[in-house]
């Protein structure tokens, strides 16, 4: 069976935002952590091994974090991607 990915958007209470994203870094699930503009504080990219997995990540891991407002997440259907097209985490300056 296929992994499923998704992107998981999170809202923050600022004054936390270094904690949260601390304890993000800390889920073994939690492929990547951006800190955006816009509408979200924080855009992740998350793996499981199912939906039952990714439900469990969310409930008891990241809606657990303190400072965590919401979550708004989008289930990757399907991966379209270039032989040629970078990472991004190359395009994104560390």
């Amino acid at each position: 069976m296929n992994k499923l990915f998704a992107f998981v958007h999170i809202f923050v209470e600022s004054a936390q935002m270094d904690d949260v994203v601390n304890a993000l870094q800390r889920i073994p699930n939690i492929d990547e952590v951006f800190h955006v503009t816009g509408e979200f504080d924080l855009v992740t990219i998350v793996s499981a091994e199912d939906v039952e997995q990714f439900r469990d990540l969310l409930k008891n891991k990241i809606m657990k974090i303190n400072g965590v407002r919401s979550t708004v997440s989008s289930v990757v259907l399907h991966h379209h991607s270039r032989i040629s097209a970078p990472k991004l985490t190359a395009m994104v300056p560390a």
